[in-house]
């Protein structure tokens, strides 16, 4: 299923976005979230760029990839944290390195110099994805959050944090 193409998400997409965020939620190794925003409050949350969907050729969305500003500070503006969902039936597929592929070249094209993810250690795929992405581990964060529901419900849970670092934005050079 590689053959996916990249398009930048639209509010017309969240039924698909949130049934895959929701499938996500479902494995206990996505999120500490429980349930998905509502469409305005994902809207808010969210910078404009870059918001894609893989889509196969019948338009069908098969992932979604999305992110934050880490901080409202000045010095940080070029710092975002990511998410990636691909939908259970397309894991495996090549879909969620396409997506990740797009979603650092676009974040990178709109001035973004690191991109971040915490990730649970047993989330294998999605670490497996994001270092052939050129992310590196920068740590595991030790029982950060505790789980309210799932498979995990009441229990800590560790993250791993992994960073992506431009090399083109911000090396001895003017911003």
């Amino acid at each position: 299923m590689t053959g996916v193409d990249i398009r930048r998400l639209l509010a017309a997409d969240w039924p698909a976005v949130e049934a895959i965020y929701r499938e996500g939620i479902a494995t206990g190794n996505a999120t500490f979230e429980s349930e998905p925003p509502g469409w305005k409050s994902f809207d808010a949350g969210k910078i404009a760029l870059p918001r894609l969907v893989a889509t196969t050729a019948s338009g069908g969305i098969v992932g979604w990839a999305a992110a934050s500003r880490v901080s409202d500070r000045e010095v940080y503006r070029g710092v975002i944290e990511h998410s990636v969902y691909v939908a259970e039936s397309a894991r495996g597929k090549g879909v969620g390195h396409a997506l990740l592929e797009a979603f650092v070249a676009e974040a990178e094209a709109a001035g973004y110099w690191t991109i971040q993810s915490s990730i649970f250690p047993e989330n294998a795929a999605s670490l497996a994805v994001h270092e052939r992405a050129g992310f590196r581990v920068v740590g595991t964060r030790r029982a950060i959050a505790r789980m309210r529901d799932g498979p995990w419900a009441g229990q800590w849970r560790d993250t791993v944090l992994v960073e992506w670092r431009s090399s083109v934005i911000g090396w001895d050079r003017p911003l």
